[in-house]
């Protein structure tokens, strides 16, 4: 639509997949899937309290666009990457102060880092000379890491 926000910004993209989640569980549930405990990460953890029980739909709803909002403010302030290695190999690529840490292991050997742009570059690059696969995540900030709540020099 024409003047409408990139579906990419964190805004508009947390609700986008806040919805496909619980429309996932909705198919399931008419399908009969009665999970006995259900887990979440990150965006999936609003919506696993959803469908526990623990958050009405109403309010998962509000955490999401509130959420979105908080990530569309701390845009600029870092970015992610993910990396086919494990998260003990990723740190040994670490530079001592570079700000990088480990944001999410998504499996064995796959690890996602955040941190600040140009080392989180440099880490891109040591990767790709190496051999590793590794590519950045199309968002200006870096969840699940210290560059998350912003310092006061930010503000």
């Amino acid at each position: 639509m024409p003047g409408a926000p990139p579906k990419e910004r964190g805004d508009v993209v947390q609700p986008l997949l806040f919805a496909v989640m619980m429309s996932l569980a909705e198919l399931w549930r008419s399908y009969g899937v009665r999970p006995a405990a259900v887990i979440g990460h990150s965006q999936g953890e609003i919506a696993a309290a959803c469908v526990a029980g623990a958050l009405s739909l109403e309010d998962a709803v509000r955490v999401v666009v509130l959420r979105g909002r908080a990530l569309l403010e701390l845009s600029g302030l870092g970015g992610m990457a993910a990396v086919a290695l494990s998260a003990a190999d990723v740190r040994e690529r670490f530079t001592d102060g570079d700000g990088l840490s480990v944001a999410a292991v998504n499996e064995a050997a796959t690890t996602v880092v955040a941190g600040p742009v140009e080392p989180l570059a440099a880490l891109l690059e040591r990767c790709t000379v190496d051999g590793v696969w590794a590519r950045r995540v199309d968002v200006g900030y870096a969840s699940h890491s210290p560059r998350w709540k912003p310092s006061a020099s930010d503000c």
